[in-house]
């Protein structure tokens, strides 16, 4: 009996198959590819030779699409020989080329048929194709190498999703359109938040004044919680010398994420792709007994890392990005209680930000292929059984296992948060790194006098300051909260004859380290607190005639509603600023 992940796989698959027959028919000369189904629906590969097929062509596919399974009554299954497989296959180089791989790995080559359709594939259908693929939607198309390399020919891929009802089907389209309209791309550009500018750099991030003021205070927030938690802070140079990449095996295991070497003087360089390396090199500074264990080093450190421009994505995926870094060097007898506590502040800082679920990906090393990773088997063992034992001592928390997810260097745990429209984002991470204490012969003096190899834990809890930014941009649809709001308050005067009984409310709440932006355009009432809207401003506060007959020299008064569109009335200054106070204070 199929799970519910494992029916909707073999639902999105089935309607995969469905795609490429409609193609077919209605543009016999395509020849497809592959069409698996993926997190949230399916896709279809197709070479379509001359055809230009556009997103406005896909209503028209997805009525062949209802047309065809109207008449689907089963998936008949058929294996051939390799001849046979060709002769199927014949006239499509890329569906010959995977039987001739399938072939000599010396698997079944098995072909499922629905009505007139017969595709190579290894299974995972519906029963009835005829009841069950009516649920389904075309949603894009887009250009993808064959197998992904860009030295291949460039293939259409129809993007599409299914569910087994209306109602979920619906549901998600919803999200969709949500998410189109929480994307922080536009989010950022409406709100003036950062840019990228194609002749400073692709993936290069230019903070502009209300991102930047963001920003700081997201990493002040996280970065005072952590030395109030016992980390030190320390500062490491955004490059450093290619032997030292050597040394601690990044040449080896991570050449391809780093940019290449450049020459100063009779050395040579390269940009940092993370802070560990260093971080070791501070500890190694002098000797240290087990007395100062555990020592908990933590930098907002800039790293830059290699992305292809093709999947470059706004904050998301970045190719310079600042990660709130942590390195904590312990003992043995350490590792599971500073395990723990990494969690539990991880779960601190992201409950703070409005994230309530969460889901751990405990990474492991891939058994079938140890090459990849550094260190013993032994060492993978006890670290993989320590952060599974300290997911366990926190109650709640639900963990699946990602094998081949871990860093050449250790385990992991992948923290996920699920944000306002039930998608789930990899944020944090937490993991045990037993390369770098034994290449660069990191020891202590313990109790009984003997030089010991010390654990060492990194820890990245919002993970990257920009991919964090991007996600919650997303999260809060651009809606900062009080205490990060770049503007708290928008004071808008009905008219100019107001603008210096408003300009003596703006002083106070300066005064009282409220951030406020006053409007004293000439533009209409109305367009004025449009734009207050617009820009997601927490409060709105109104002077006019009533508001400024209510006050005096020692009191004023104001009309204030939130951003919700709450009205709450008329208030004193008084009483409006030790509100907006107490809600900062309390982060809420």
């Amino acid at each position: 009996m199929k799970n519910k992940i494992e029916q909707l796989d073999s639902l999105r698959h089935s309607a995969a198959h469905l795609l490429a027959a409609a193609v077919i028919e209605l543009w016999p000369e395509a020849k497809p590819t592959i069409g698996p189904a993926i997190e949230n629906g399916f896709y279809y590969d197709f070479d379509l030779g001359s055809v230009k097929v556009s997103e406005a062509d896909l209503p028209l596919i997805e009525k062949k699409m209802h047309e065809i399974a109207k008449h689907w009554k089963l998936f008949e299954k058929h294996e051939f020989s390799l001849e046979q497989a060709l002769a199927e296959c014949k006239g499509n180089q890329y569906k010959e080329e995977l039987v001739k791989e399938i072939a000599k790995k010396g698997e079944k080559l098995s072909f499922y048929q629905s009505g007139e359709f017969m595709d190579l594939c290894r299974g995972g259908h519906v029963d009835k194709p005829q009841e069950s693929l009516k649920h389904f939607k075309l949603l894009s198309i887009a250009g993808a190498y064959w197998r992904g390399d860009e030295k291949n020919k460039m293939l259409t891929r129809i993007y599409g999703t299914a569910f087994p009802n209306e109602k979920e089907l619906k549901e998600y389209l919803y999200q969709i359109e949500e998410a189109k309209k929480r994307d922080h791309r536009l989010l950022a550009k409406q709100l003036d938040l950062y840019m990228i500018d194609d002749e400073v750099g692709q993936g290069l991030p230019i903070w502009l004044p209300k991102g930047a003021f963001v920003r700081h205070k997201v990493m002040e927030f996280a970065f005072n919680t952590y030395l109030a938690r016992g980390y030190q802070p320390v500062v490491s140079p955004h490059i450093s010398t290619e032997s030292l990449w050597g040394h601690s095996g990044h040449l080896d295991f991570y050449k391809e994420n780093m940019y290449n070497s450049f020459g100063i003087e009779d050395e040579q360089y390269r940009l940092k792709p993370m802070n560990c390396p260093i971080h070791v090199k501070i500890f190694k500074r002098r000797p240290h007994s087990y007395r100062e264990l555990p020592i908990r080093y933590t930098e907002m450190g800039t790293v830059y890392r290699y992305e292809k421009s093709g999947v470059l994505h706004g904050l998301t995926r970045v190719r310079g990005f600042t990660q709130d870094d942590a390195h904590i060097i312990c003992t043995a007898d350490q590792l599971h209680s500073e395990l723990v506590k990494a969690l539990e502040l991880t779960l601190y800082i992201l409950k703070t930000f409005g994230f309530k679920e969460f889901e751990m990906n405990v990474s492991v090393r891939d058994p079938k292929n140890k090459a990849k990773y550094a260190g013993s088997d032994a060492g993978w063992a006890m670290a993989e059984k320590a952060l599974v034992d300290a997911l366990k001592e926190i109650e709640g928390l639900k963990y699946v296992y990602d094998v081949g997810g871990a860093v050449f260097y250790g385990p992991k745990i992948d923290l996920k948060v699920k944000d306002s429209l039930n998608r789930q984002w990899q944020l944090s991470t937490i993991q045990i790194d037993f390369n770098l204490p034994g290449r660069f012969k990191m020891t202590y003096l313990d109790s009984d006098g003997q030089e010991k190899v010390p654990f060492m834990i990194h820890r990245a809890l919002l993970g990257s300051l920009e991919r964090f930014m991007g996600v919650y941009i997303e999260h809060l649809a651009g809606a900062f909260p009080l205490w990060l709001a770049p503007v708290q308050v928008a004071l808008i005067p009905v008219s100019d004859k107001f603008a210096e009984a408003a300009k003596i409310v703006e002083s106070r709440l300066i005064d009282s380290g409220i951030r406020v932006e006053l409007d004293l355009d000439s533009k209409p009432l109305g367009a004025k607190i449009r734009q207050s809207t617009l820009q997601k401003v927490p409060y709105l506060c109104i002077m006019g005639d009533k508001e400024v007959k209510m006050g005096s020299e020692k009191e004023q008064y104001l009309s204030v509603r939130s951003l919700a569109g709450k009205d709450l009335g008329v208030l004193s200054l008084t009483d409006f600023i030790s509100d907006l106070k107490a809600h900062i204070d309390q982060k809420t």
